[in-house]
């Protein structure tokens, strides 16, 4: 059986609009990338196809993407979904292919970790997770799965986070859950 090859670039149109929503965000929330500047961004997007069409994925899913730092050393500026809550359009996942594969009773629709590769970016790690809690109050209502570690992962296990009651927590849960509150976060260096 073949699949149905994905068209992974943008029309001029489409560009113009990912282009635009980005600087909107970007200008609007200017502590999340303080000392940066939009023409040096915008330049490294332009450069960039590929890194255009995965936000785009990010910004039709709901995941409302961000510069949240820049690595000094290389250049790259680094995107993460700033959503206030996890993306629903990437909720009533399992946490991956072993784990669908593995749901014989009621299975999701799908894995974050697969959807996460589709669209050319990555889980957050819990690190990740703390930083962009430092920049505002995000997943109070809902949560997200996380990059988790392969001795974890290994025992059956995923990790997740969530903010409640001021706090950012990590828990964990079997990879083969799923809840209609539950999506996540990915991110792309660019």
């Amino acid at each position: 059986m073949k699949t149905a090859k994905i068209k992974k670039e943008l029309s001029p149109k489409q560009r113009e609009e990912l282009l635009g929503a980005l600087q909107g965000r970007f200008e609007k929330n200017r502590h999340r990338h303080a000392g940066l500047e939009w023409a040096r961004v915008k330049a490294r997007l332009e450069a960039n196809p590929m890194a255009q069409w995965s936000l785009r994925e990010m910004e039709n899913t709901g995941g409302e993407p961000d510069v949240v730092g820049q690595d000094e050393k290389i250049g790259e500026f680094l995107f993460v979904d700033c959503s206030a809550q996890s993306p629903p359009a990437r909720a009533n996942l399992c946490y991956d292919r072993e784990a669908l594969d593995g749901r014989k009773k009621f299975p999701p629709k799908g894995c974050a970790t697969e959807l996460a590769a589709a669209m050319g970016i990555e889980l957050l790690t819990e690190e990740q997770y703390h930083q962009l809690q430092q920049l505002g109050e995000f997943d109070t209502k809902s949560s997200g799965w996380l990059k988790t570690p392969p001795e974890v992962r290994k025992l059956g296990g995923a990790i997740f986070g969530d903010r409640r009651f001021g706090r950012v927590f990590i828990y964990h849960n079997g990879a083969e859950s799923y809840y209609s509150g539950r999506g996540f976060r990915g991110s792309l260096k660019v």
